[in-house]
């Protein structure tokens, strides 16, 4: 009982000096008032500068141009080569600024092959490249898929680099 009482008389202890700490009024110092003088003094508002004339109206900008011509195809196929993706996913992008604007899109093949065959082929190709406008975004409405053949060719077929560039598929805006 003793060591009960002896503990609980440190305890009362403790908690009065506890609530006397938190009960002394604390002293706010005042901060001095500052001392005005000339070189204290705020300055006046500056004069605003005169505004210069107006410059010449901005022209609008350009319209957009809708005309993309580097589109490729593997040899005898309609797969796009992947060297196009950046150029179509350009198109799709532009095309879905303004969606009344209809497009079309020439097919084209190089000479080899059957003219028949070349016709069909330059269809496919600009089949699979409104497949991949639509699939974008593009509404599929705004867009004419035409095969013209080994037609309008523009390289020289008799070299092979002139036929993997007469093997593409041209965008353009419809008149």
């Amino acid at each position: 009982m003793k060591l009960f009482r002896s503990n609980f008389s440190v305890l009362v202890i403790l908690a009065a000096l506890i609530t006397m700490q938190a009960c002394k009024a604390k002293k706010l110092a005042q901060k001095p008032a500052p001392v005005v003088t000339e070189a204290t003094k705020p300055a006046p508002p500056p004069v605003p500068a005169p505004q210069p004339a107006p410059a010449a109206p901005v022209p609008a900008p350009a319209p957009p141009v809708y005309t993309f011509t580097n589109i490729q195809f593997e040899f005898n196929s309609g797969i796009l080569k992947t060297t196009s993706y950046p150029d179509l996913d350009k198109a799709a992008a532009l095309m879905k600024v303004d969606p009344t604007v209809k497009f079309v899109l020439k097919g084209y093949a190089s000479a080899e092959g059957t003219d028949a065959h070349n016709m069909e082929l330059s269809v496919d190709r600009a089949n699979a490249v409104k497949a991949y406008l639509v699939n974008s975004g593009v509404s599929g409405d705004n867009i004419t898929a035409n095969g013209y053949g080994e037609s309008n060719p523009v390289a020289d077929n008799s070299t092979e680099a002139g036929r993997i560039l007469n093997r593409r598929v041209e965008i353009s805006k419809q008149n």
